[in-house]
């Protein structure tokens, strides 16, 4: 069985000529307005005086209609096109001397040049202002060297890519064509259980309109960063991308980025982003072109139940440092690997994208109050944000590589050996290299790697094999059923809870 993956799709899809596996896909190929019908489900009553049920149909809107007469004209298709690079070698397989007289010629047109090749795709979009800006997906225009916006009324009109922001998937286009028909963002969060209308260009079909509901809110599906998404019933299908997700109002609740499905059509899964994430987002396209976002400087992590356990805390909420980047604003402010950042102003932070959100949307320059806990002690930090950088995060990644060496001792209990990092060339000179381990033993079965260092256990530094049995045995006599270390990799630190057994007795 595969596991869902993002798959980003802006070009005209081919008709399905095999069953693909089941993905998460973006929908960057054409908007598309779907119709559907919605049906009301029976509600059970149940009386006191009797053990019969009766029901009745549930209320809801007898159609879409008004709503849809009032919203299509807004709503767009948008045609890219653009060149990417084609890599590779046609004449792969061709085996001949380079003193054949056709060597060259294969050496020179094989593929070693990359050939620049035209591409096509389209998508869908909305008018969000009289004066013809237009919203879509970042991955619908980002390789686009000509973009057309086609109207509702069969018009098409050359547009200017505004600003893109590729961390949320949006962008916005501009179309100069005096006054147009425009849509506002909803200025309530949507419920869920609460109508949603999908508006876009499905399979290159023009205008489809689909129905459904809000099924959850807030889901992460591995996009970006800032994964907030809304979870939608309503069908969608490639093309989509862009194209807006109405509440029963007609105002613009999120946008459709996303879809499960194990064969590229709809199956009544599908993810658009919020809007009170994409109006702001666009707002600040609008206004500068980019988007800046507020930075701390620092790798987090999930507090599980294990870290949780062995930092003794009461529950695996916050965001715990791994490592803070060196000059950056959370080290200025003094924050170290192992703190839990636990509110900020006041606002209690959950999860590690919590902290991202809510301090990248602050944008840098702000000042901002951080509470945390250091040693099972509650602490608090001013510091002033600064600028993310390109293409940084503040996450820890998920795989740890690393090479490595024989010889070192093995630890009891973690199935692990190690050496002195010290003695292991290119090991950084601190802490304890990992030499060996075995694949089903508990190191191994909470991710650390051959290659990995050990700098801490149980928030001390560690130098030798007996300081690491120390941390462990101190682990034991305390009752925690977890040592917590610290780790660093060829891709930064992160803290891991290894299991330990306790003494018999």
């Amino acid at each position: 069985m595969q596991h869902p993956v993002i798959e980003r799709s802006s070009r005209m899809p081919a008709p399905a000529r095999r069953r693909r596996a089941p993905r998460v896909a973006l929908m960057g190929a054409v908007a598309a307005l779907a119709f559907g019908a919605a049906f009301g489900a029976p509600v059970g009553q149940a009386f006191a005086e009797a053990s019969s049920v009766t029901t009745a149909p549930a209320t809801g809107p007898a159609s879409f209609a008004d709503v849809v007469d009032r919203v299509k004209g807004a709503v767009v298709a948008i045609k890219v096109k653009g060149y990417e690079e084609q890599h590779g070698n046609p004449f792969e397989g061709q085996e001949m001397s380079p003193d054949d007289p056709m060597y060259r010629f294969f050496k020179r047109f094989g593929g070693e040049t990359p050939q620049k090749h035209m591409t096509q795709s389209q998508g869908s979009g909305f008018i969000i202002s009289a004066d013809g800006y237009v919203v879509t997906n970042n991955h619908v225009v980002e390789h686009a060297n000509e973009v057309e916006v086609t109207l509702e009324d069969g018009r098409t009109l050359p547009a200017k890519v505004i600003g893109t922001d590729k961390r949320t998937d949006l962008a916005l286009v501009k179309v100069n064509d005096g006054k147009l028909p425009f849509v506002e963002w909803s200025s309530a969060q949507p419920r869920v259980g609460d109508w949603v209308i999908a508006v876009g260009n499905p399979f290159g079909l023009g205008g489809s309109v689909t129905a459904g509901i809000v099924s959850a809110r807030g889901r992460d599906i591995g996009a970006g960063p800032y994964d907030d998404f809304l979870q939608i019933d309503a069908p969608v299908n490639r093309g989509n991308s862009g194209g807006p997700a109405f509440d029963a109002h007609g105002n613009v609740v999120g946008v459709n980025t996303a879809i499960y499905s194990p064969s590229g059509g709809s199956v009544g899964i599908g993810f658009a982003i919020p809007s009170e994430v994409a109006k702001d987002v666009i707002a600040s396209l609008k206004d500068k072109g980019v988007v800046a976002r507020g930075w701390i400087g620092v790798k987090i992590q999930p507090v599980t139940p294990e870290i949780a356990e062995s930092l003794g805390l009461k529950a695996n909420k916050g965001a715990l440092i791994a490592q803070p980047q060196k000059g950056a604003p959370a080290e200025s402010a003094g924050l170290k690997a192992g703190d839990v950042i636990t509110a900020v102003n006041g606002e209690k932070i959950d999860t590690p994208r919590d902290l991202a959100r809510r301090i990248a949307a602050m944008g840098p320059n702000k000042t901002v109050d951080l509470t945390y806990v250091r040693n099972g002690s509650e602490k608090s930090a001013k510091l002033t944000l600064g600028k993310l950088p390109e293409e940084k995060e503040a996450r820890v990644d998920d795989e740890d590589t690393g090479g490595g060496v024989g010889g070192g001792a093995q630890v009891a209990g973690l199935g692990i050996e190690v050496a002195p990092a010290s003695e292991v060339r290119g090991a950084g000179g601190q802490g304890l290299y990992v030499t060996d381990i075995d694949p089903d033993g508990a190191a191994a079965q909470k991710g650390l790697r051959r290659g990995d260092v050990i700098v801490e256990a149980g928030g001390q530094t560690v130098t030798s094999r007996a300081d690491l049995a120390s941390a462990i045995d101190g682990a034991r006599k305390e009752g925690r059923r977890s040592v917590l270390l610290r780790v660093k990799s060829a891709d930064g630190s992160k803290f891991v809870a290894v299991p330990v057994k306790q003494s018999a007795g």
